[in-house]
Formats: C-alpha cells, sequence, structure tokens
C-alpha cells in the first residue's frame, strides 16, 4: 500500500477490512469519559480546503485531535491562495512547518493525486473530496454504517445489495462508494435519470436503472444522493416536483423496502427533493450516524497511514489484528 489515500481503488479488500475493523476499536474511545488516545502525540496534521466543508473538515479535525495530533485548519478564503497562490506554493509551506499529514478537498478532480505524486511535499496526504472525482474515507464510513447494520456473522458486505439513487453525475460520493463496496462483495445499483449518469458509467462494476420502485424491493440499503445544483450549469431534469416524484424517496417507498434496511445520506439534504422530513427523521435512516462513524473510520485512517512504523497502509498479515485493536484499549493511553 501507497502512504496516501488519494482513491477507494487503492484499497485491497484486506486493507479496507482492516480499516474497518479498526475503526470499531476507535468508536469505543467515543463512549469513554475522555475520548482520547496519545498515539499520534507529535505529529502534525493540517485540513488544506480549498472548497467550503462543514461535517468533512470538523470530522478530520475532530478524529485528529483523538488521537493527540496537532492540528492546523488551512482555509483557501482569507488565506494567500485568494491573493493569486499556487497549491505547489501552499504545499512548500506546509513543507517547511513539518506537516506530517495533509487532508486535502478541493474543486479541481485530481488535485489531491497531484500533491501526493510531486515532490513538494514528504506527508502523507488523504483526499478529502476533489471535484466530482472522489471521497474515499465518506465511502469507509458509508460502509462502516452499512457493515454495522447488516452484516450478518462472518458475512461483511459480501452480497449485500445497495443501492445509490440521485446526482450521480456530480457525485464524488458515488463513485468512491461504488468501488469500495464492489471491492467488500456488494452489488451496488444507481438510479437516476439519463441526464444525471456520467458517460462511460456502463464500464463502472455496478447495476444502472432509471426506476427506483423496481429495484427497492431487493435493496438492503438505499443512498440517497443530494441534487447538487451549485455544479450545474443547465436543466438536467424538467422541475423538482418532477424529480422528487420519480426519484425521490418518501414514506410510501420506504415502505417497500426490506424490513431490514436501511437508508443513507452523506449530507446535506435537499429535504423535499430527494428525501422527504418523514423519511429522514425515522428511525430507519442513518444520516446522522453516519455523522459519528465518520469520526471513528477517519481515526483509524489516520492512526493506520501515521501511527505505525511504517506510514503506510497495512494488511492484517503486516500489523495483526490483535496489535491493532490494542493500540486503542483504555488501558494504554492512561
Amino acid at each position: 500500500m501507497k502512504r496516501h489515500l488519494i482513491s477507494a481503488a487503492d484499497l485491497t479488500r484486506d486493507d479496507a477490512l482492516l480499516i474497518l475493523d479498526t475503526a470499531e476499536e476507535m468508536a469505543r474511545v467515543a463512549d469513554r469519559p475522555i475520548k482520547k488516545l496519545p498515539t499520534l502525540r507529535g505529529r502534525t496534521v493540517v485540513n488544506l480546503f480549498f472548497e467550503d466543508s462543514t461535517r468533512t473538515r470538523i470530522s478530520f479535525e475532530a478524529a485528529a485531535k483523538r488521537l493527540s495530533a496537532d492540528v492546523i485548519n488551512f482555509s483557501a478564503k482569507g488565506s494567500s491562495v485568494s491573493k493569486g497562490e499556487s497549491l505547489k506554493d501552499t504545499a512548500l509551506t506546509l513543507e517547511a512547518m513539518g506537516a506530517d499529514a495533509v487532508v486535502l478537498r478541493h474543486h479541481s478532480s485530481g488535485a489531491p493525486h497531484r500533491l501526493a505524486t510531486s515532490d513538494w511535499i514528504s506527508a502523507s496526504v488523504l483526499n478529502a473530496g476533489d471535484g466530482t472525482h472522489e471521497h474515499p474515507t465518506q465511502a469507509l464510513l458509508d460502509a462502516f454504517t452499512m457493515r454495522r447494520h447488516l452484516s450478518g456473522v462472518g458475512r461483511d458486505l459480501e452480497g449485500r445489495h445497495v443501492t445509490i439513487v440521485g446526482d450521480i453525475l456530480h457525485s464524488r460520493v458515488a463513485r468512491s462508494n461504488v468501488l469500495l463496496l464492489t471491492t467488500l462483495g456488494a452489488r451496488v445499483t444507481l438510479v437516476a435519470p439519463p441526464t444525471l449518469l456520467p458517460i462511460g458509467v456502463g464500464q463502472w462494476p455496478c447495476e444502472v436503472s432509471y426506476d427506483l420502485d423496481a429495484v427497492l424491493k431487493t435493496s438492503d440499503a438505499v443512498m440517497m444522493l443530494r441534487v447538487q445544483r451549485e455544479r450545474m450549469n443547465a436543466a438536467y431534469f424538467p422541475t423538482e416536483r418532477e424529480y422528487a416524484r420519480r426519484y425521490g424517496l418518501d414514506g410510501l417507498r420506504m415502505a417497500a423496502l426490506p424490513e431490514h434496511a436501511v437508508v443513507m445520506h452523506p449530507g446535506p439534504m435537499n429535504r423535499g427533493m430527494e428525501i422527504t422530513a418523514e423519511v429522514a427523521d425515522s428511525p430507519r435512516c442513518t444520516a446522522v450516524e453516519q455523522v459519528a462513524n465518520g469520526v471513528s473510520t477517519r481515526m483509524a485512517v489516520l492512526y493506520l497511514l501515521l501511527g505505525g512504523s511504517e506510514p503506510a497502509l497495512s494488511t492484517p498479515a503486516e500489523v495483526p489484528a490483535a496489535d491493532t485493536a490494542g493500540a486503542a484499549r483504555p488501558e494504554e493511553s492512561k
């Protein structure tokens, strides 16, 4: 494994399962009175955000601080970037400051890859969302949430059917989820109007449908995506009401799901469009739980990238499960 996390495609099945298993250990920290581990003491994590974000930035910040890392939050607005400073110059500045990990969100697809493959910086690079490309840690926290609700003994997500609905064209969440869930053995179906599907989607390792009602009864999880109107420069569907009628999830459609199925949303929501308030506020919706699970999952990723003797995601053969679990045990952080 490389020492960066740029794409969900970077993860083997063993890598993904190690992260999810480690996240379970990290989740136990949240139940303790003191929610901290000393694992990354002395390390510096920089949140470098060229795009607005609330959930992702705060989640990475909380994850790093719970591992006792020093955190620097860098926002493009009000910084030298707004004065014309390039990504290269910003990276060189962070290198001079001794950053150990850079969590990068950028409006340009491929920016994290460019940073990770350059000689500008020696830190580990984590992709926190790049353009309409990918968002790998979101896919990991989604898989973590699904596994908690759906996995039987030893099954994980093998054979589970996950339906992803909505604005696939502009969604980095959808791309990362397709890659990761397929790696974990799940079957994925994308549902969207033809105008909101990317060119070449037929080459993705998933199925495509235009009929939401036809796939609900066999779905173990339904992930509703926000319609990203801020990225749209044309009319992709007639009206919001028409979109909601054909592709929105309401109480009637939720009732058609199997009893064990869950409803997911990466947030923020357009209530009344892709999801009704009735569904968003129901016990079957995991949106708030996903936020909490995001901290545990990102703690796991940071720990595996920076906490070991080698700053790389390790496979179970390299880091035994017992050792990984032990690093998160309460008695070792006292």
